[in-house]
């Protein structure tokens, strides 16, 4: 079913893609106003390149995080405004819900809002409303993820831009690792991988890619064909994979080639196993 072409829906794919508002529009239309075709069909004309998820994000808040021994905690809170984000009792908020998620690992978001919050007699929730009522803008926790730290395992933190992207490195097989892992997390927040590995890829976006890239070698002589083609994805892959891309402080080495230099440099089979990469109001 199609939905109305408005002038918010053309900004957002202009936003996303690079692409002048005319062109934008025409692919709307085209798309019945589905953003994700729009975006697919400029690529296949050529129009547009790769395009990340980020864009969309238009809210403001922080991501904080906290760990124990045990764990390592992210959660994501929002409030309308960056001057109410940056105001030292919102901040001190996100700081004491990560360190309470930390230490008790609530099931959900219900059970973290009933959990007593530090030194005031209320609950999480209800110290959260005296915030809004206090600074005047709706405050909300949105999502958290705890990390489990084993005891040959290494979780490695990088904040940027004062909280507004977190992003997270697990690596196992070592406890003794976390600098590579905030290294590995430094080159995430610039880079933004998708996936962590080609077999991590999801087979809808495998499918898209080969869609964009059979588009693009159409008229190409069937004997090349299926080599650009390899060559495409193979380029989607170093771009969007984490192990694949280029590390930032030194293009000479992947991700993959920098860990399994620490590796041989430490005698441990270190592997990285996780990341994430938040980006508030993702």
């Amino acid at each position: 079913m199609s939905q109305p072409i408005t002038a918010a829906l053309i900004k957002e794919l202009r936003d996303l893609t690079g692409v002048g508002m005319t062109k934008c529009k025409e692919a709307l239309e085209k798309s019945g106003g589905d953003i994700q075709t729009a975006i697919d069909n400029l690529r296949k004309a050529g129009i547009a390149g790769a395009v990340k998820k980020e864009g969309r994000a238009t809210n403001e808040g922080m991501i904080a995080s906290a760990s124990t021994d045990s764990q390592v905690a992210v959660v994501e809170i929002k409030a309308e405004t960056d001057f109410v984000v940056r105001n030292d009792r919102f901040q001190q908020f996100a700081t004491e819900v990560a360190n309470l998620i930390a230490t008790s690992s609530p099931a959900n978001l219900e059970d973290l809002a009933q959990l007593p919050y530090p030194n005031e007699g209320l609950t999480v929730d209800q110290y959260r409303s005296t915030l809004v009522q206090t600074l005047g803008e709706n405050i909300q926790i949105c999502r958290f993820q705890v990390f489990p730290k084993g005891e040959n395992c290494s979780v490695g933190i990088y904040s940027h831009l004062g909280g507004k992207i977190l992003c997270a490195v697990t690596i196992d097989r070592s406890a003794d690792q976390e600098a590579l892992c905030k290294d590995i997390a430094m080159h995430i927040a610039a880079s933004s991988p998708e996936y962590l590995s080609p077999e991590s890829v999801p087979q809808e976006a495998i499918e898209r890619e080969r869609s964009v890239a059979e588009a693009q070698v159409a008229g190409k002589p069937a004997q090349i064909k299926d080599k650009i083609m390899a060559g495409k994805l193979d380029a989607f892959y170093d771009a969007n994979c984490l192990l694949r891309q280029k590390y930032l402080k030194d293009d000479q080495v992947t991700i993959a080639e920098l860990v399994e230099k620490h590796a041989k440099e430490t005698g441990k089979p270190l592997k990285l196993v996780d990341f994430i990469r938040w980006n508030v109001g993702q």
